[in-house]
Formats: C-alpha cells, structure tokens, sequence
C-alpha cells in the first residue's frame, strides 16, 4: 500500500484557507493547474510509496514511539510558495523546529522498520493546493494571492498514518482519495530532549 505520515490541520482551519483556495480557482490560468481536494489536505511528514503489507505492524510501532517522544505544539496556516513552476501550496507558520523534528523522527521510523526511503533532504513543510499541467502557468498571480492569508492557531497532538489511493478510472481532474490507516497522539514533554 502506498503510505505517507502527516500532520492534518483540523477542519476549521481547512474552511479558513477554502475562501482563499476558491479565488485562487477564478485567477487566470487556474484551469492549467490540477487542485487538490480540500479532504485530502494535509502536511506530509514522511512519504514511503509502497509499502509491504509485512511491514506495517513494526511500521507502526516505531511511528507510535515517534509520537510518544514528541510533544504537541503549535501551528498555523499561513501564505504560500510554490516548487519550480510545478507545484503551489499554502505554507506554515508556527513551531516549525517541532515539526521538522517530528518528520525526520517518521522518515527514521519507516527506515528502521525497513521501508526504503528516498534519500533525506531538508523538511520544508507546506500543504499542496495545486499541480501545474505544464510550465507556461504563472503562478505569481496565486502567490500574490496567498501571500497575505494567515490562518489561526492550531496545536498539533497526533502523528497519521495515511494511505493514498491513486486514480484508477483515468477520468481527468480524479484525485487521489486519502485513507487514515492509524494515528498517534503526540505525548512527549515540552523542553524534553529529543
């Protein structure tokens, strides 16, 4: 099954970026972007792709450890950035130092439960809203739009595990339909070394 480990911002705070997002669908050339589905949003932690079956149950132990050794703490959506002329996301803000350390404890726990990850490189934690089709789409116009978004606080308490179902149907504009495999409450105390 192909798997990610996420962070997902609550509800509320999803709906106070969906104004936003709808604009962003009335900008010229909105339409030579895919948008993600505003069920499916989320920060991605740790991608690992397939995994075997095999796999899970020390797969999940580790990321429960993971989660148990980190506190909870604080976040917000807020702006935006984009990947090459590819990718558009809203961005975050908040205890970033907290959140990469929880990434690189997921991307450890699939690597020590035997999934072959990709190789490591920096976190940079964002939400993807939108895909280009192509490279002739200027995304300036969206980032000046999400520029001045800033979403309310949130405090980040589980680690999920996240299964992504990929299209199937080959129907054009079909997302990816994400599934919560399992999640972990985050325990760990504040100021507690890592």
């Amino acid at each position: 099954m192909r798997l990610f480990a996420a962070v997902l911002p609550p509800p509320g705070r999803q709906d106070e970026l969906g104004p936003v997002v709808d604009r962003l669908h009335r900008l010229p050339g909105a339409d030579g972007l895919r948008w993600t589905s505003r069920p499916g949003w989320h920060l991605t932690l740790a991608f690992m792709g397939e995994v075997d079956e095999e796999l899970l149950p020390e797969l999940r132990v580790r990321l429960a450890r993971a989660a148990h050794r980190t506190p909870p703490f604080a976040l917000r959506l807020h702006g935006g950035g984009h990947f090459g002329r590819r990718a558009l996301w809203a961005g975050v803000a908040g205890d970033l130092d907290e959140l990469r350390l929880l990434a690189e404890r997921a991307d450890a726990a699939a690597r020590r439960a035997g999934v072959p990850m990709e190789e490591h490189r920096r976190y940079q934690a964002h939400l993807t809203l939108a895909r280009a089709r192509r490279d002739e789409v200027d995304l300036h116009p969206f980032l000046a739009e999400l520029g001045t978004f800033e979403g309310t606080r949130w405090e980040v308490g589980e680690l999920v595990l996240v299964r992504s179902n990929l299209p199937v149907s080959g129907v054009r504009g079909e997302q990816p339909r994400y599934e919560r495999v399992d999640g972990w409450p985050l325990a760990g105390s504040a100021g507690r070394p890592g």
